[in-house]
């Protein structure tokens, strides 16, 4: 092998065969590829190139074998270029070097060619080092920023996540880094925006930009549309509206202002508004905008009554009871596979969970009345405040008939399924046959002797008239439940096998 040499930058005067303006070219928005420049810079000095990074891997072009001390010195920065000559080959190494105040290069420009580089080759070599210098710096600034916007977005996720099973502690410290004072109050609203699935990324940008950083922005994990909106600040609310409104396809659901540790709850709200939303002509709902059958209970009566429901998980410990409530919550508010997206575990987990949790009450949850029950307990037990707390009577006398008896309540029913007999078809007898059969199409037509698909077409169209999601089970669903259960058209369910406290007295949920 004969001579090398350090050489430091070049600037000559350019030639005017356009080769210049060739590379520039390859700076262009649309152009900007170091393989496409790696292949014009081949054909522009009629040799074989080579990019490579810092350890020697190929990035672009053709593996030049070359000296390993050369390439080192190279690429460690103690020379910027070198020129060699290795028999009847000739070689130029230049250093591209790294974004940042490091003497190594981030990568190696290798050309060989049969014949000497002359000027005009040296320069092109040189100056094509630069631009893929330039392409590389960009593409590292754009992967840093992936990477950064990546880890945002999963920082937001896990305080979402944290607040779902009430560990507000944590999400408050996990939040104070980079969303300071956002997480500092004790209540604030959920909010759901839908749109496209293949728009979202968008859409939450644009949330994240109308909601002028008082919110908790996050890309929901089981649903490809949703985007979820976490935010104390009132402004939020009517920021959200204007951005939905006019958009086809878009919609907005919010809960009521909901403590944070009720975050799973106002969550909830917000889907249950969402379906209300896809009938308003403003594409938006807040749960607040209707009446909902626990509002129309006596509440000492009604948190008396949950307590004794869930009273066999008092034995468990305070970490291992708070888990197992919250993800029934979620489990019995969305599917196991969207509980499991949300709190970020297994499906197995969650479904082990509920598991347990049926054992302990004894209850079975495909059946709609005991999941309609146990929703109610769940939620009324998050609700419950130590203020309340102290004015609960005795649970030991209540039950679920007393809570459903009142005046108001039966008026509510009895308003809210009425709306069904004025269409044409019987679709008050459908969903009720729908809901004792647990929701299984087959077995209510089974049981009314029509088909299936009657039964689907007739549930599907009691959600406008009632303005409630019922084919996806959560709170809209439980409700409608619960209707049926106030006017006795559905039998009250057993939801414990026995009250520890008296053991020949079953609880009725």
């Amino acid at each position: 092998m004969a001579g090398r040499a350090g050489e430091g930058p070049q600037h000559p005067a350019l030639h005017g065969d356009g080769w210049a303006e060739r590379l520039l070219d390859h700076l262009r928005p649309g152009a900007r590829d170091p393989r496409r420049v790696v292949a014009w810079l081949a054909g522009a000095v009629q040799g074989t190139v080579c990019l490579q990074d810092g350890d020697g891997t190929l990035l672009a072009g053709t593996p030049v074998p070359l000296d390993a001390d050369v390439a080192a010195d190279v690429t460690a920065g103690r020379i910027s270029a070198a020129a060699v000559q290795d028999g009847d080959r000739h070689l130029r190494l230049v250093a591209v070097r790294a974004p940042d105040p490091r003497p190594a290069a981030s990568a190696l420009l290798a050309v060989a060619r049969a014949t000497p580089f002359d000027r005009r080759a040296a320069e092109i070599v040189t100056h094509t080092a630069g631009v893929v210098e330039l392409l590389l710096r960009e593409r590292e600034l754009t992967a840093a920023g992936h990477r950064l916007r990546r880890a945002t977005a999963d920082l937001r996720l896990a305080i979402l996540q944290l607040l779902m099973v009430e560990d507000t502690v944590s999400a408050r410290r996990v939040a104070a880094g980079l969303w300071p004072g956002l997480l500092d109050t004790d209540s604030a609203c959920v909010y759901i925006v839908e749109g496209h699935p293949a728009e979202r990324d968008g859409l939450a940008e644009d949330c994240v930009v109308v909601t002028r950083g008082q919110a908790l922005v996050v890309r929901c994990p089981a649903m490809d549309g949703h985007v979820i909106v976490l935010s104390p600040a009132p402004a939020t609310a009517e920021r959200l509206r204007s951005l939905v409104g006019g958009r086809p396809g878009t919609f907005l659901g919010g809960s009521v202002r909901q403590n944070l540790a009720q975050t799973a709850a106002a969550y909830g709200q917000a889907l249950s508004a969402l379906a209300v939303a896809r009938f308003r002509p403003g594409q938006a709902a807040v749960y607040a905008e209707r009446t909902h059958p626990e509002r129309l209970m006596d509440p000492g009566a009604l948190h008396a009554w949950a307590a004794a429901v869930l009273r066999p998980l008092d034995t468990l410990p305070h970490h291992t009871r708070a888990e197992l409530l919250a993800t029934t919550r979620l489990g019995l508010e969305f599917t196991a596979v969207s509980a499991a997206k949300v709190l970020g575990v297994s499906r197995n987990t969650v479904r082990a969970r509920m598991d347990r949790v049926e054992a302990l009450l004894g209850a079975d949850f495909s059946d709609l009345t005991v999941r309609a029950t146990a929703h109610l307990a769940l939620n009324t037990q998050a609700a419950l405040t130590e203020e309340l707390a102290a004015t609960v009577p005795d649970p030991s006398g209540v039950r679920l008939g007393d809570l459903l008896a009142g005046p108001g309540l039966r008026a509510w029913a009895r308003d809210l399924l009425d709306r069904l007999v004025r269409d044409g078809r019987d679709l008050r007898g459908t969903l009720r046959a729908w809901i004792a059969a647990g929701g299984n199409a087959e077995r209510a037509a089974q049981d009314l002797g029509v088909h299936a698909q009657t039964v689907r077409e007739h549930v599907r169209g009691a959600e406008p008239v009632l303005e409630r999601q019922l084919l996806a089970a959560g709170t809209d669903l439980y409700e409608v439940v619960l209707a049926h259960l106030a006017l006795g058209d559905l039998a009250a369910p057993v939801l414990l096998r026995a009250n520890p406290g008296q053991p020949d007295s079953p609880v009725h949920g």
